[in-house]
């Protein structure tokens, strides 16, 4: 049986290749404000099944330099429907790429998986992360 793309993933996570998330100037770097994105129309896959996962995801961001171009955003999105990756790995994923994207004074991602095997699951990953 040939080795699907989610099996084996997990240890090589951080160097997933996804799609660049594009950004646009923003006007008033000089204000904090806060922009909230979201979408119910996620899915990956479970790397243990090959089943699929849906989810709602929120991103909360403080842009600085720059946005998030949406367009380009919801292609890097639709990228995870055929990758198998592990719920806490896939928040700090998006976390990450955002990130590297358009270095914002904040960022908060929520994924909130729906119900599988009786268990729900809600994973939030910040940046920068508070100091405890």
């Amino acid at each position: 049986m040939p080795k699907k793309i989610y099996q084996g993933l997990q240890s090589r996570i951080r160097n997933l290749k996804t799609p660049k998330i594009d950004v646009w100037k923003n006007k008033y770097p000089d204000r904090d404000y806060v922009v909230n994105l979201s979408t119910e129309e996620f899915t990956c896959i479970c790397p243990k099944t090959g089943l699929p996962d849906f989810a709602t995801i929120r991103f909360q961001y403080k842009p600085d330099k720059t946005c998030i171009e949406l367009k380009s955003f919801k292609y890097y999105l639709i990228f995870y429907r055929s990758v198998g990756i592990f719920h806490e790995h896939l928040a700090n994923k998006l976390l990450d790429d955002i990130v590297k994207a358009c270095k914002p004074r904040w960022l908060q991602v929520e994924i909130i998986m729906k119900t599988r095997g009786g268990i729900d699951t809600t994973v939030v990953v910040e940046y920068p992360l508070e100091k405890g």
